[in-house]
């Protein structure tokens, strides 16, 4: 038997439920662009499946009467290590967009890492709430509208930068190209509508303008560069491997976000939970690590909190939320994945973060 459409978002009792729900209020073109990966979805697959090879073994007679998840990152207090990872054209799920997921965040007391490719301006955003939030960053070839991106993070208030490595240039996502997506009217990149050409582009033509100033000559002197026009922490973002977070320790990130970009760009890459551990394991405490990517239940956060991470963050679930009840589905998200892990940590005999055993995890 089918499970019962949720009427409220209190009723969604899983994210499979809520992407059910969303499928049906979006737009095929907007629920295959954000559904869809790279070529044969290889990655996007793995991602999610990756997580079942996991056993938990769990400790009994432990005090869990008093579960404590919160954690303090670069100096902002969270109630959970569960977070809001960027992704693009928010309002193509939520007329109110980015400033609804950024309410729900607040709501929650979690992370929000706000797009470049937001449909609402970032200033726009970071006003919607007092809630912590940190601006992922897409380095151009105009290295001034860099810097001016730059500027307007730290000037509105953004605690620190997130920087995305893995797009020298797009993925190839087959769903975009058969739909010939475009951001229908009057939906724009507002972060990028100053950018210099924009103004001659508009619907899919502007999209491949934006595609096409992406930086593939970008390496890691240009986090040097980064890191002298701001006090913010840098956090590379797209990071899979042991000698590239090294690396990253080396030029002076604070922080490493173990991601493939939700499988939307080489397919074929690992999983994220498949590569966290090597990278927890030889950057230790120097760095704070974190990834995204397949996580779906409260099981899966605590999987990759035991294999290294510090905070882990949601992209699609968040948007099948917003789409499918607006801010009080994104809100949704977050509360049921709070209390997954909470009752996951409990019955694992695990009641705070820093109380993870060291062989909770195997695989």
């Amino acid at each position: 038997m089918a499970a019962p459409t949720p009427a409220r978002a209190e009723d969604a009792h899983t994210i499979r439920a809520l992407e059910r729900l969303a499928r049906r209020r979006l737009s095929p073109a907007a629920y295959d662009y954000f559904r869809s990966g790279a070529d044969a979805e290889r990655t996007l697959l793995r991602n999610e499946r990756a997580f079942r090879r996991f056993a938990l073994h769990y400790r009994v007679l432990v005090d869990v009467a008093e579960p404590d998840l919160s954690i303090e990152v670069f100096g902002a207090r969270l109630a959970s290590p569960i977070g809001v990872a960027p992704t693009a054209y928010h309002k193509l799920a939520d007329p109110d967009g980015e400033r609804a997921t950024a309410r729900a965040a607040e709501r929650a007391g979690s992370l929000f890492i706000v797009s470049t490719l937001a449909t609402t301006s970032l200033e726009e955003v970071a006003a919607a709430s007092a809630g912590p939030k940190w601006f992922q960053l897409y380095v151009h070839k105009d290295r001034g509208f860099t810097r001016a991106l730059v500027e307007r993070a730290e000037a509105a208030g953004y605690g620190a930068l997130v920087l995305t490595v893995d797009t020298p240039l797009l993925g190839k996502r087959l769903r975009d190209v058969h739909n010939r997506f475009a951001l229908p009217e009057p939906l724009v990149m507002a972060n990028l509508v100053d950018a210099p050409g924009v103004k001659d582009a508009s619907g899919s033509a502007l999209q491949a303008y934006v595609a096409s100033r992406h930086d593939a000559s970008l390496t890691w002197r240009d986090v040097d560069w980064l890191a002298s026009l701001t006090k913010l922490p840098i956090v590379p973002k797209g990071i899979v491997r042991a000698d590239d977070a090294r690396l990253a320790v080396e030029h002076g990130a604070r922080g490493v976000l173990v991601s493939n970009h939700g499988g939307r760009q080489l397919d074929g890459a690992p999983a994220t939970i498949d590569a966290l551990g090597a990278v927890a394991e030889a950057v230790g405490d120097r760095l704070v690590v974190m990834m995204d990517g397949g996580v779906r239940w409260g099981s899966d956060v605590l999987v990759a909190l035991a294999r290294g991470a510090r905070l882990v963050f949601l992209g699609r679930p968040i948007l099948w939320g917003l789409a499918a009840f607006g801010e009080a589905g994104a809100l949704r998200v977050l509360d049921l994945l709070r209390e997954d892990l909470r009752r996951a940590m409990a019955l694992a005999g695990c009641p705070r973060l820093d109380s993870l055993p060291p062989d909770l995890v195997h695989a």
